[in-house]
């Protein structure tokens, strides 16, 4: 019905001229060329434009997708005549021996039934097909074009490893990419995508169309992974962070701490502390070790770079003697600002031979045996982390120190202090004397409002 309406508006005269023009067109050979060429100049004669119009050209494309070239085989070309289209041109060979270049009259048609329509029954088939076709493809394409409506500016979605095409449309669409199902799966396929969807966490942005999220996916521009460590951890807590942490390759399973020491590069005996707090990014399936080798350098470079510029006159023997006390300022500091106040009280102890007399070291010794309460006993127990019973400082840092606690440890603040004690706000009361402490430790921990 297209094809008749579009032969309707033409001339007799440039109609019969016309339907050559575009069977010619449709097989594309050197003859037909030199026809097409011909016919241009009677076209002119009609005063009509010397070229078939964009739908003319339609109907070439269609009927030469319909009839395919064929060495073998009948090639048929739908033309535009005045009795609506029909099937015309019959012979065997190679489409430039085709005799469609001859005038209608001059060949005989010779058709299988005639469909309703003016077509046999195999090309209307065919035409069937072709229009399904274009009618999926027009579908895809307007899927593949559609902005996909979101339910925020930003919205983020993570697709698990192995996830088929459906189940990732699934998956958009339950964080609130509300893309077509059955849309995504079709253009997944027909633009070669469905294998090549990766896994991982994502950020789609509202305005975005179906084809950039497909191609997002396929490219894997997945969002990198996070990991923080947190100051005053042990190498415990890192540990059980890294096994929680699903997207991360875990090679360090197995390990025990020499082990993991010598697969990440390190020379020390003992993992604690040498690993610097932080906030890490990785892409999935990195390997944890990668992330433990790159914590441990930071670490090593942070403590290098604040020897470099630390404090004359301090009692420490090296480096790692300074990652100790950062260590201890680490886990005894309740306010940011008393950090380095902290650490200068420390650092006096030190320089007098006195005992630390710190509990952090005591609880780090009793490991999993701390229940929460630290007894007196505890206290009175001997033990290399027992800075009640043994002077100086312990074998091993007690936590992971961050920046601050190392510079701190460094930099001490310049104080006659040797005391100190909880409040119970979260900041400390300092003291010059054992007195004065003695009188702090009655108000502030005892409750009998020591003056």
């Amino acid at each position: 019905e297209i094809f008749r309406d579009f032969a309707a508006g033409l001339s007799t005269d440039y109609r019969g001229t016309l339907e050559r023009f575009v069977a010619l067109e449709a097989f594309g050979s050197d003859h037909a060329k030199d026809e097409m060429r011909a016919l241009r100049a009677e076209l002119f004669a009609h005063g009509e434009p010397a070229a078939p119009s964009p739908a003319a050209v339609v109907v070439a494309r269609v009927a030469s997708f319909m009839a395919g070239p064929r060495k073998v085989m009948t090639k048929s070309v739908v033309i535009i005549g005045s009795a609506g289209p029909r099937l015309r041109c019959a012979g065997l060979g190679r489409v430039a021996d085709l005799p469609c270049a001859q005038s209608d009259r001059a060949m005989p048609h010779r058709h299988a039934p005639r469909h309703p329509y003016g077509l046999g029954a195999p090309a209307a088939v065919l035409l069937l097909v072709a229009l399904t076709v274009l009618a999926v493809g027009l579908a895809a394409w307007h899927w593949y074009e559609s902005v996909v409506p979101m339910s925020a500016e930003r919205v983020e979605v993570r697709v698990p490893a192995g996830a088929s095409a459906r189940a990732i449309a699934r998956q958009l669409r339950a964080a609130g990419v509300k893309v077509h199902e059955d849309g995504f799966v079709a253009v997944a396929r027909l633009t070669d995508a469905t294998l090549r969807l990766r896994a991982g966490r994502y950020e789609f942005e509202r305005g975005m169309s179906l084809h950039q999220i497909i191609d997002k996916l396929a490219r894997g521009e997945v969002l990198r992974e996070r990991l923080t460590l947190v100051e005053g951890w042990t190498v415990r807590d890192l540990r059980a962070a890294l096994a929680a942490a699903s997207e991360l390759r875990q090679d360090s399973v197995g390990l025990d701490d020499r082990a993991l020491l010598k697969a990440i590069g390190a020379t020390e005996a003992h993992p604690e502390g040498l690993f610097a707090p932080d906030t890490y990014l990785y892409d999935p399936g990195s390997s944890d070790l990668d992330l433990l080798r790159q914590a441990y350098r930071m670490q090593a470079q942070r403590l290098a770079a604040a020897w470099e510029s630390r404090a004359p006159q301090l009692p420490y023997k090296s480096p790692y003697d300074a990652l100790i006390m950062a260590s201890i300022v680490e886990k005894e500091t309740g306010q940011a600002a008393e950090r380095a106040q902290i650490a200068g009280v420390f650092v006096n102890r030190l320089r007098r031979n006195m005992l630390l007399q710190t509990d952090p070291t005591v609880i780090y010794g009793l490991g999993s045996r701390f229940d929460g309460n630290l007894r007196k006993r505890d206290l009175l127990a001997d033990g290399p982390y027992n800075t009640y019973t043994r002077a100086g400082l312990p074998p091993t840092p007690i936590a992971l120190p961050g920046r601050a606690a190392i510079e701190a440890a460094l930099q001490p603040a310049e104080t006659r202090a040797l005391y100190f004690v909880a409040r119970g706000d979260g900041t400390s009361q300092f003291s010059e004397t054992l007195q004065q402490h003695n009188r702090a430790v009655a108000r502030y921990q005892l409750g009998r409002g020591g003056r």
